[in-house]
């Protein structure tokens, strides 16, 4: 940029002076070299592949019966005892965590009888059950009333007096007819037949016609 500079100042300078200025003189370029690049890596073939075993993950429905741990062993018992509202009941039950359960329990029912159930249950004989029913009230004696039929008397009917009306059937005479007298009257036939006499006729005379047979003179030979 400097060299530049100094160029167009010595041509003004040339110029405006009227000395000519030699032309700069430029160096050669250095020679201009190709690049080297380095060769391209070497590439190992890659070792056969095989394919990854893939065994796909068993199906588990979204619904279904889900798997639960085995039931542990419990025991537990409560009781009530109330006498303001004559709740009284209790229960007690047992497991072994194998499937048995043994139990029972207790109520007091409105007639003051206590009913009392005792239970087992397994998975081979299933659920199993004793009821026991022990005092309560005394169920009153009922005796059906005594019911006599009341004593029904047909009142005393009296048929009415009745009396036919005196009746007197009116006399009735049949009137007397006299059949009117009826002469007939003469009658006259008005139409007489006519005499009638059949003419007289005469068959008319007839005479056959006289023929006399034509003479031929006999042909000569």
């Amino acid at each position: 940029m400097a060299y530049m500079f100094v160029v167009i100042a010595a041509s003004i300078l040339a110029t405006a002076y009227g000395s000519p200025v030699a032309a700069p003189i430029y160096a050669a370029p250095a020679a201009y070299s190709a690049p080297s690049y380095a060769a391209a890596p070497s590439y190992a073939a890659p070792s056969s592949y095989s394919a990854p075993s893939y065994k796909p993950a068993a199906y588990k429905p979204a619904y279904g019966h889900e798997s639960y741990d085995a039931p542990a062993p419990y025991n537990f018992e409560y009781s009530v005892n109330d006498p303001h509202t004559y709740d009284v009941k209790s229960q007690s039950e047992y497991a072994d965590g194998n499937g048995y359960v043994k139990g029972s329990y207790s109520l007091v029912e409105p007639d003051g009888s206590t009913r009392t159930v005792e239970y087992t249950a397994d998975d081979y004989n299933g659920f199993n059950a004793v009821v026991k029913k022990e005092g309560g009230y005394a169920a009153p004696a009922y005796s059906a009333p005594a019911y006599s039929a009341p004593a029904y008397k047909a009142p005393a009917y009296s048929a009415p007096a009745y009396k036919a009306p005196a009746y007197a059937a009116p006399a009735y005479s049949a009137p007397a007819y006299k059949s009117p007298s009826y002469s007939a009257p003469a009658y006259k036939a008005p139409y007489s037949a006519p005499s009638y006499s059949a003419p007289a006729y005469k068959a008319p005379a007839y005479s056959a016609p006289a023929y006399a047979a034509p003479a031929y003179p006999a042909p000569a030979y």
